[in-house]
């Protein structure tokens, strides 16, 4: 079978080929560096990690782009609310994110744009916007004069009064049209701005994906991912910006969209004080546990993210180990099943389900290859624990503090899924091992008292003693 995907923009499952033959370009949208990535952030990274690795196992030449959106004007109002240069922000928050996707086992793309490197390619494609009657200067703004191309709103659907009426428009008195949007704004010296032919100012959002998609993958490329939120307004703007630029050529022959997460069945958000960072539950949970809950649900449905789900993770993940043996041997053969979910439009569940039915290591390793598990030793899985040691100083958003179960300045990582935690974490190997060396010794001797009192002590902390022909192994408990 070969690869069907899901294209919002026909709204229907296509076979996918390539725009040039044996060649794939993919774009996904990256974060806006702020603040922690919550798991909102986390889907759609771990859903084109594996679009990813199934491309890489098919064509010899993937280009895989994620950009990172590093002026905006959240960057702004962090900056001003912490105190604290933009530039700072922006280099720790990018630091954290690559650590943390890193843990979920995502590969890191092929290239990552930073918009403040294409702001040139960004100020070119506006002068040609407005050189065509796309776009005019207004204020010391430049707008995209949506009403000049009449198939704006096909790829979401939408009637162009509607989208008037969402919240996400801005309707300013300076517009032709309420829909128009914003390219170009003007920037005060205390906010990042770069010199253009209509003064000293700085992107909107839209374009700046626009010209970094053009910039390394061309005019027309084949894939274009990123969460359901993002079609409208961002993907509708980036269509409409690159298609008038370029007389018509499409931008995106292939769109993908995952679906929303909430977090024990209600929707992630501040007001709730729910929003759970990657971060924060890396302080309980394992990163490949985290993964494969992500993979639990197929990428197009909504997804509920709920402390039991990950807890069954951990199971699975427990089970699969001990059956792929004490080495990262290299995987084997894909199975049939598996190869046949994932070419039906990513159909991760089902996979999941196949690797289920596994029995042999090395097909076992083949397809969490593909899936981005299984990636470790069987003894480094469960010697592993949590991350515990996280400070979210200078990370933590104006509009999180203050509120519950959100990560205020200055303090340690506060987990959402606190609730009985688990104390594995404050046991490193070397005690560990001391102490099994300990009640080995009591064994010899026959001091069966001491030996079971130590095996119960590691027990209460969350280390499960195994004995064997071979000697004792341990595990942390999940």
């Amino acid at each position: 079978m070969s690869l069907v995907l899901y294209n919002t923009a026909t709204r229907r499952k296509e076979p996918f080929v390539p725009f040039v033959p044996g060649r794939v370009g993919m774009y996904v949208c990256g974060p806006t560096v702020y603040d922690y990535a919550h798991l909102g952030n986390a889907r759609p990274v771990v859903v084109f990690d594996v679009l990813y690795r199934l491309l890489k196992r098919t064509y010899a030449n993937v280009t895989y782009v994620r950009n990172i959106t590093d002026v905006d004007d959240k960057i702004n109002a962090a900056a001003t609310a912490r105190g604290e240069p933009i530039a700072a922000i922006t280099a720790r928050t990018i630091a954290a994110f690559h650590e943390d996707m890193a843990a979920l086992n995502a590969l890191p793309p092929d290239v990552e744009p930073r918009a403040t490197q294409h702001i040139a390619e960004m100020i070119a494609m506006i002068e040609r916007l407005v050189a065509s009657g796309h776009a005019y200067v207004a204020e010391g703004h430049v707008l995209f004069h949506v009403p000049s191309l009449p198939t704006y709103g096909a790829l979401s659907g939408r009637d162009r009064r509607a989208m008037v009426a969402g919240a996400r428009v801005e309707v300013a008195p300076f517009k032709r049209d309420p829909a128009d949007f914003v390219l170009w704004k003007p920037s005060s010296l205390d906010l990042p701005g770069w010199e253009s032919p209509w003064g000293r100012g700085r992107p909107g959002w839209h374009i700046e994906c626009s010209a970094m998609s053009e910039a390394h993958l061309g005019i027309t490329f084949d894939i274009h991912g990123g969460g359901r939120d993002l079609i409208f307004p961002h993907h509708e703007n980036e269509v409409a910006q690159s298609t008038c630029v370029h007389g018509g050529a499409p931008l995106v022959r292939y769109w993908l969209h995952n679906g929303f997460v909430t977090v024990e069945g209600e929707k992630m958000a501040k007001s709730v004080g729910n929003i759970v960072t990657v971060r924060a539950l890396l302080g309980e949970f394992r990163g490949e546990a985290i993964r494969l809950a992500l993979l639990s649900t197929h990428y197009r449905q909504p997804l509920d993210f709920t402390r039991e789900g990950l807890r069954e993770a951990e199971r699975t993940l427990d089970r699969w180990y001990r059956l792929v043996g004490p080495r990262r041997a290299p995987g084997g053969r894909v199975a049939d099943g598996v190869l046949a979910a994932l070419d039906d439009d990513l159909n991760t569940p089902l996979a999941v389900a196949e690797l289920h039915k596994l029995e042999e290591p090395a097909a076992l390793r083949g397809a969490g290859d593909l899936l981005g598990l299984l990636q470790q030793d069987r003894d480094a899985w469960f010697h592993s624990t949590p991350r515990q040691s996280f400070s979210t100083t200078g990370i933590a958003s104006a509009e999180a503090v203050g509120h519950p179960g959100a990560y205020q300045t200055g303090a340690p990582d506060q987990d959402y899924f606190a609730e009985g935690t688990s104390m594995a974490g404050s046991l490193s190997e070397s005690v560990i091992n001391e102490r099994i060396q300990q009640r080995e010794t009591a064994r010899k001797a026959r001091d069966y008292t001491t030996s079971d009192s130590i095996r119960a002590q590691l027990l209460a902390r969350g280390i499960v003693l195994e004995d064997g022909p071979q000697g004792t192994t341990w595990r942390r408990a999940t």
